[in-house]
């Protein structure tokens, strides 16, 4: 299938532990969703945040990926070395009169939100009007994340949220546009758990490059486990490594996936390259929303 430049999507893993199933079924619609538009699919690891990082985790994830069926175009990015593009998106923004430094802890948030008229998840604005006497103060007994200002329609779901945190590391929110930026991306399939990201993530965008075609963002339903909780790594989620030395081959993984999605009507083994054939884009876009 010939690569279109105009369609480039990425599957973004954080090495933090083994691909759970949920993990999978994201790579292999977003691989999907690329190979049926005639694109080119990207492969980044987000392993910007090193204390969770787990070493060797980013060769086992290539490693299942490969298993499973799906290859990728060019080399693999790591967020880890990148920092510099993430500083000057950060100072870019920063021009702009867009950013401050930010001293509170999560327990002042907490009691912030618990407050009469507070709203649970939405930064109150706490330090966004301190003097610079008022952050000299303060920063003598804390580092300070930064925030970026948002606009009104953020400020009701979310108000400023963390671009670079008081470690030092910066945020996924930041990182995350600056790589989608540089890279091309057109369209990013990922898993519903994220979609609460989509807008924070535009509006970084349109603030970092003005005169970009939006991306479009598509979100997968979320792989549950026997428990009826959606699986994450930190919980030790049945993994694809566990599914290899049970003796399950990525055909009836795919098959078990797709079928649970509604795309194949019984549980039969199938390869993601024989999935190209048999599926066209509108029977894989009715299950992103």
């Amino acid at each position: 299938m010939q690569k279109a430049a105009n369609y480039v999507g990425r599957y973004a893993p954080s090495p933090t532990g083994d691909l759970h199933l949920g993990n999978v079924q994201t790579a292999l619609l977003a691989w999907l969703h690329a190979r049926l538009h005639g694109g080119v699919f990207l492969l980044r690891m987000e392993d910007l945040d090193t204390p969770r990082t787990v070493a060797g985790s980013d060769a086992a994830i290539l490693d299942d990926l490969a298993w499973f069926g799906l290859d990728w175009d060019g080399e693999v990015v790591y967020q880890s070395q990148r920092t510099d593009l993430y500083q000057q998106g950060l100072d870019l923004l920063t021009q702009q009169g867009l950013t401050y430094p930010c001293y509170c802890s999560r327990k002042d948030i907490q009691s912030a939100a618990s407050a009469p008229h507070g709203k649970t998840g939405v930064y109150p604005g706490t330090c966004r009007h301190l003097n610079s006497e008022q952050q000299a103060a303060k920063a003598q007994h804390k580092s300070p994340a930064i925030r970026v200002r948002v606009n009104a329609e953020l400020a009701k779901t979310c108000g400023d949220f963390v671009i670079r945190r008081a470690d030092g590391l910066f945020a996924y929110q930041l990182a995350v546009v600056v790589d989608d930026l540089a890279q091309g991306i057109t369209d990013v399939v990922r898993g519903a758990d994220l979609a609460d990201s989509t807008d924070r993530q535009l509006y970084l965008a349109s603030l970092l490059a003005p005169q970009s075609k939006p991306i479009k963002y598509h979100h997968a339903p979320l792989v549950m486990d026997a428990s009826g909780q959606r699986m994450a790594k930190r919980d030790g989620s049945y993994s694809l490594q566990s599914a290899r030395v049970n003796g399950q081959t990525p055909e009836s993984l795919i098959g078990d996936l797709l079928h649970a999605l509604g795309l194949m009507p019984t549980k039969q083994p199938i390869s993601a390259r024989e999935v190209l054939t048999k599926h066209t884009l509108d029977q894989l876009e009715s299950v992103l929303n």
